[in-house]
């Protein structure tokens, strides 16, 4: 368990803010949230870790065989190693909120981590998940604070699919806030308003 096992940026929260780990899309890296963060919640602490998976050049932070198919193996093994990053950091900030932050990719493998050890997060924001298996029943998550942002015409993240993730989480016993737009897979405006207000 290290805070160096991934390439990360990293800034240390102002006393009494959260840190929070950022995770990004297919083909991003550690510098795709923390502009975006610094606006919202200046003094917040960030770590933006890059994904360590290459898929034709773009960083991912698993392996998949297709768009929507993911290798379940690669994905439990990765989970686990994103777990202990991310308890390495909650260790190294005693008594400091921690919330995650995914979008896409992202937002996947923080779900991930969510389903297998829901205690590493105080709050979740997932943008555009895609979760396309039922998860092992987690009763971790009850009262766990889960904000789902996605878009209603989304080719990559279908809507029957987020709703049947938010239906999941909320069985679950998890505080569910899911906000959706009528576009795509792009980050719009009124989700990062939802976002404001979540973190606020």
């Amino acid at each position: 368990m290290s805070i160096h096992s991934y390439h990360h940026f990293a800034k240390a929260p102002a006393k009494g803010q959260p840190l929070i780990l950022a995770f990004h899309g297919t083909g991003g890296d550690e510098h795709q949230f923390p502009g975006l963060i610094a606006r919202i919640l200046p003094d917040a602490g960030i770590v933006s870790p890059r994904g360590d998976v290459s898929e034709h050049g773009a960083n991912r932070f698993f392996r998949r065989t297709g768009e929507g198919v993911y290798d379940m193996a690669d994905l439990a093994q990765r989970t686990t190693k994103m777990a202990d990053f991310v308890a390495a950091h909650r260790e190294a900030n005693p008594g400091v909120p921690i919330w995650g932050l995914g979008y896409s990719n992202g937002a996947n493998i923080l779900a991930s981590v969510l389903f297998k050890q829901p205690d590493l997060f105080d709050r979740a924001v997932l943008m555009h998940p895609l979760i396309p298996f039922r998860p092992d029943p987690q009763p971790g998550l009850s009262g766990r604070r889960v904000l789902i942002t996605a878009g209603r015409r989304d080719p990559i993240s279908p809507l029957p699919l987020t709703n049947a993730l938010a239906d999941y989480l909320k069985e679950q016993g998890a505080a569910i806030d899911l906000h959706l737009h009528d576009g795509g897979h792009e980050i719009r405006p009124d989700e990062l308003e939802a976002l404001r207000g979540f973190f606020a």
